[in-house]
C-alpha cells in the first residue's frame, strides 16, 4: 500500500478536527475515513459521505466478520471504522485520516502496526482553558470536567507515536506532512512529550488533584 494510515486524537481544544479538515482541503492525497453507524440519519446527512448508515444486525454482522478496524457503542448506537473502505483508499495511494478517541486509536495500532498515531496538544494548560471558554458552548463546570479529563487522556497519549503542539495551524500542518514523509525531528517530538507532562502538572496544581 502506498498510502499512510494517520490516526489523529488530542486533548480538548487542541484543534484536531480543524487540522484534519485543513489537511483534506489543502492536499488531494489526504482523505477522511467514513465511519459506519447504527444511529438514525439526520437532516442533510448523506449515506456514504457523512456515515455509512446500517442496521444493528448489519453492524453486528460486520463485527463477527472482522470487517471493522475498531468500533464502540455510545448511547445505544454502534460506531466503527470499516476495514474495506480504509484499505481501498490506502491502495489508491491516499493517506487516510482517522479522527477517533484514544481507546479506538490503540486498538487500530494493535491490528494495523503501520498506522501512525498522532496526538495534538495546546502549548500549555492556560491556552487549553482559554480556548474552551472562548467557544462559549459549555458551562464552567463542564469546562472543568474537560480539563480534568486531560489527566486521563495524557496517559493514553504516551502510547502515541507523535505528540504535536497546535499553536500555529500552518506549523501543525507542516509537522503532519513531515511525519508522513518521515522527516519529522525526533528531538522535537521528545520535547513535546515533556510539554504534555508540564500541562498535566499545571492542571493538577490548579485543580488540586
Amino acid at each position: 500500500m502506498s498510502g499512510k494510515l494517520l490516526v489523529i486524537s488530542g486533548l480538548s481544544a487542541a484543534g484536531k478536527g480543524t487540522i484534519a479538515k485543513e489537511l483534506i482541503s489543502r492536499y488531494n492525497d489526504f482523505v477522511l475515513s467514513i465511519s459506519a453507524t447504527t444511529r438514525d440519519k439526520r437532516a442533510g446527512e448523506v449515506d456514504g459521505k457523512d456515515y455509512f448508515f446500517v442496521t444493528k444486525d448489519k453492524f453486528e454482522e460486520m463485527i463477527n466478520n472482522s470487517e471493522l478496524l475498531e468500533y464502540a457503542k455510545y448511547v445505544n448506537n454502534y460506531y466503527g471504522t470499516p476495514k474495506k473502505y480504509v484499505l481501498d483508499r490506502l491502495n489508491e495511494g491516499k493517506n487516510v485520516i482517522l479522527e477517533i478517541e484514544m481507546q479506538g486509536a490503540l486498538k487500530i495500532k494493535k491490528i494495523f502496526n503501520e498506522a501512525i498515531l498522532v496526538f495534538f496538544i495546546p502549548k500549555d494548560a492556560k491556552t487549553q482553558k482559554e480556548r474552551l471558554i472562548s467557544r462559549n458552548r459549555e458551562t464552567l463546570e463542564q469546562i472543568k470536567e474537560r480539563i480534568r479529563q486531560t489527566l486521563i487522556d495524557a496517559v493514553y497519549a504516551k502510547h502515541y507515536d507523535y505528540i504535536l503542539v497546535n499553536e500555529d495551524l500552518n506549523d501543525a500542518i507542516k509537522d503532519v506532512i513531515d511525519i508522513v514523509n518521515s522527516n519529522y525531528n525526533k528531538d522535537k517530538n521528545a520535547n513535546n512529550y515533556k510539554l504534555l507532562d508540564k500541562i498535566v502538572l499545571d492542571i493538577k496544581e490548579e485543580e488540586n488533584v
